[in-house]
């Protein structure tokens, strides 16, 4: 399964062939590359898939992007656990 994750540009670069960004993924911070969605600016949530940021998203539709993954994690994390008495 392919997940795209929103997540904040806090920074971006133009001085190697491709524009690139640093990303905040709540927290955790990784470079995307911009080349699909020149015009984002610092400060914009982006959908980042396999390292190309793919569309710009604003903040409303990130949240509730990022709510729904944090969600999904604590599903599968008490899915995970063991059954008390096993």
């Amino acid at each position: 399964m392919c997940l795209a994750i929103p997540g904040k540009i806090l920074e971006i670069r133009t001085d190697g062939p491709l524009p690139m960004a640093v990303i905040d993924y709540a927290g955790a911070r990784n470079e995307a590359c911009l080349a699909y969605t020149p015009e984002a600016q610092i400060g914009d949530y982006v959908i980042v898939h396999a390292g190309f940021a793919l569309q710009v998203l604003n903040e409303q539709e990130a949240q509730a992007s990022l709510a729904e993954l944090t969600r999904l994690s604590a599903l599968m994390e008490a899915d995970a656990e063991p059954e008390a008495g096993s």
